[in-house]
């Protein structure tokens, strides 16, 4: 797969305790984009953040937090991108999608890993 020029990048914030289907939501929301085609996915898991309820999620103090904020990052075409929207706001529930338009310098795959 390549992607050059104009694409998305969708970031998708959860936090770590939310679930879907049996396992965290950040592992669902992996699979859904890879069983979609996308392009590839990265989980980001955060030190510290609040979301809508302005609690508070750390790492700090003595306070260890099974609930710390993560960081879903797709990059793929926009048309690609727009197609899943409306399963994955269904899929994610709590949380917050956003969309940003970037150029990709370089993307090439030769298609899928072997082990």
């Amino acid at each position: 797969m390549r992607i050059d020029g104009p694409a998305l990048l969708l970031r998708i914030y959860i936090g770590e305790a939310d679930h879907a289907h049996g396992k965290p939501l950040y592992e669902a929301i992996v699979a859904f984009l890879r069983e979609r085609g996308l392009a590839g996915a990265t989980v980001f898991r955060g030190i510290e953040g609040f979301g809508a309820n302005s609690h508070l999620h750390t790492t700090r103090l003595l306070r260890l937090s099974e609930d710390l904020p993560i960081l879903v990052e797709v990059v793929d075409t926009d048309e690609r991108i727009r197609a899943i929207l409306p399963e994955l706001d269904a899929l994610v529930g709590d949380g917050l999608i956003t969309l940003e338009p970037i150029e990709v310098v370089a993307y090439r795959g030769t298609g899928p890993a072997t082990h």
